[in-house]
């Protein structure tokens, strides 16, 4: 099993500004940006117009490692437990199907496993100890 474990910031309609603030303050590169907006349609779920400038996700490389930043969407609150979590990305849906089933044990599910536009497996729990993890498939080609 492969995973990589990647630091995720999320913050409250700012992200941008901290992109900015750690390309200088760290030395990072901007890999990869998307606002909410650009995302493909979601009809079932639309981004409201207020959201659509905010940052869905972003990639820093910062020295040999990845940093993701992002934005809650608005109204969503930014508090201990969601500010910064662990990304595991994996290449096997399966290993995030285990991984997931083993850490909702005692936690609480943000965001079911679920098949979505840029993830054939995608989850969000909280573990039993506060500590949230976003558990990222990888897209085969």
């Amino acid at each position: 099993m492969s995973v990589k474990a990647i630091p995720y910031i999320m913050l409250d309609g700012n992200a941008k500004e901290a992109i900015q603030f750690y390309e200088k303050a760290l030395d990072a590169k901007l890999l990869f940006s998307q606002t909410m907006g650009e995302a493909p349609d979601q009809s079932e779920n639309p981004i409201p117009a207020e959201a659509r400038e905010r940052v869905a996700h972003a990639v820093l490389r910062v020295g040999e490692t990845e940093l993701y930043v992002a934005d809650v969407l608005p109204g969503e609150a930014v508090q201990s437990g969601n500010q910064l979590s662990v990304c595991l990305t994996m290449d096997d849906a399966e290993d995030s199907k285990r991984i997931y089933e083993l850490l909702q044990e005692s936690g609480q599910v943000k965001v079911p496993l679920t098949k979505l536009y840029f993830s054939p497996a995608y989850a969000m729990v909280m573990d039993k100890f506060g500590v949230t993890f976003q558990i990222f498939t990888k897209r085969t080609s």
